[in-house]
């Protein structure tokens, strides 16, 4: 008993709490909506009641009530004009007009009396107590709504018992309709905050998505990059191995120095493999092919051809000395482009070219808009990486810069500059 009595205070020092902590206090109904016309509506709509309730309700209390003129007028004015503040702050409306409304009612009992009919609620208190409930419904949790609910009963039965003779009661409808509508809005409501949940959701899911994908093109790009690094290191570590026996004069301090840096790049080898071992942490096996270059650009521009895409290859006879690196870099690029044309223009005509000038390297690949349908669209040219994520990493590693984008007669251009030295002339804008 003393379990169910701790229960059911904690429920109404809830409900209590509820009552005076309105949801997100200050915001208007409608506030984020991006036309100020829809904005600016709740506050129309409650002028609109509040010009047609505040005249009625004092002529009704004067005329058929008996109350005086000053009160009534002072009664009026409590039970509507908060509608307007019902926009905002709701909690706080009502709490006014149910205070206004018991007053009222208090009021009716000393009053003369005439023509009324209706007790405790006048009609016109009906109808703007009834709007207040939409307000309400539509910003509350349902907690604080259950207990405005709660209260209207609570106080309406209370009144009935003082119910003067030849009145007809109402709290009863009043009840009703406050709950229907409560049950109504506060469900809008709830239906209006999941949809927002979910595209909250959704955006963070794409984010992450995102997020993940730039990360697995890094990893792969490092790993394909392993084999460039450990080439050139094992060619450091070669050459300083074999200099004391391909230069028999080389002085003692010169050959332990030799050694030094044949262990250092050992030494490097060992912990790029350990790293390559943790990029391959899903247990996948690395390739055991060689790194593709400029060489075999011809290769992805036939098999592209083979696919059912017109492509043709503009490759300069004298590319200069590529780094290995962005001799990588270029293959990919070409490879994604070529891809990306199979799977969004099927059938479009398609220029590659690659040419070197002012110490860099510029990759172009153009196409025109897809002639045939979109099903085919995986068939053909695979790429191995992201499509235009993977271009802007492997442009970054290198120092480069890459320009993408529609062209005017539906057609996708793809423009690389990647340096072939440390600092090259500003590249000029490639045909």
């Amino acid at each position: 008993m003393r379990q169910l009595g701790a229960r059911t205070s904690d429920v109404f020092q809830g409900l209590g709490s509820a009552l005076t902590t309105p949801a997100t206090p200050g915001a208007p109904l409608l506030a984020e909506a991006s036309s100020r016309w829809v904005r600016l509506l709740p506050y129309v709509v409650a002028l609109a009641f509040v010009a047609a309730l505040l005249p009625s309700t004092v002529v009704l209390l004067i005329g058929d009530y008996g109350v005086n003129g000053a009160l009534a007028g002072a009664l009026g004015t409590a039970q509507t004009l908060p509608l307007l503040l019902a926009v905002a702050r709701p909690l706080q409306a009502w709490w006014i007009v149910f205070v206004a409304d018991v007053l009222g009612a208090l009021v009716l009992l000393g009053a003369e009396g005439g023509r009324a009919d209706y007790w405790p609620w006048p009609p016109t208190v009906l109808v703007g107590y009834c709007v207040l409930m939409v307000a309400l419904g539509l910003r509350e949790s349902r907690r604080a709504l259950f207990g405005v609910w709660l209260a209207t009963g609570v106080a309406g039965y209370v009144l009935e018992a003082f119910r003067p003779a030849g009145y007809t009661s109402i709290h009863t409808l009043l009840l009703v309709l406050s709950g229907v509508l409560l049950l109504l809005t506060s469900a809008v409501r709830a239906r209006g905050d999941a949809q927002r949940r979910l595209v909250e959701q959704e955006t963070i899911s794409e984010a992450e998505r995102a997020r993940r994908t730039l990360l697995e093109e890094r990893a792969r790009i490092a790993r394909e990059l392993h084999d460039v690094v450990a080439h050139h290191m094992s060619v450091i570590t070669v050459q300083a191995d074999s200099a004391p026996y391909r230069i028999p004069e080389l002085p003692e301090a010169a050959r332990e120095e030799f050694t030094s840096i044949a262990a250092s790049a050992r030494e490097s080898l060992a912990e790029m493999r350990r790293l390559l071992s943790v990029l391959r942490s899903d247990g996948s096996e690395g390739e055991r092919a060689p790194q593709p270059g400029l060489d075999r650009v011809q290769q992805l521009v036939e098999a592209t051809v083979r696919a059912g895409v017109p492509a043709e290859l503009r490759l300069a006879a004298d590319l200069g000395d590529v780094p290995q690196a962005v001799d990588l870099s270029a293959y990919r690029i070409v490879q994604e482009a070529l891809a990306n044309v199979v799977r969004h223009a099927p059938g479009a005509s398609t220029r590659v070219s690659v040419r070197a000038d002012d110490g860099w390297l510029t990759v172009l690949v153009v196409n025109g808009p897809a002639t045939e349908p979109g099903s085919a669209v995986e068939r053909g040219a695979a790429g191995t990486g992201h499509g235009l994520v993977g271009m802007r990493e492997r442009v970054r590693l290198t120092g480069g810069s890459l320009d993408t984008g529609p062209l005017p007669d539906g057609g996708f251009r793809v423009a690389a500059r990647l340096p072939l030295a440390p600092d090259p002339a500003p590249p000029a804008d490639p045909a």
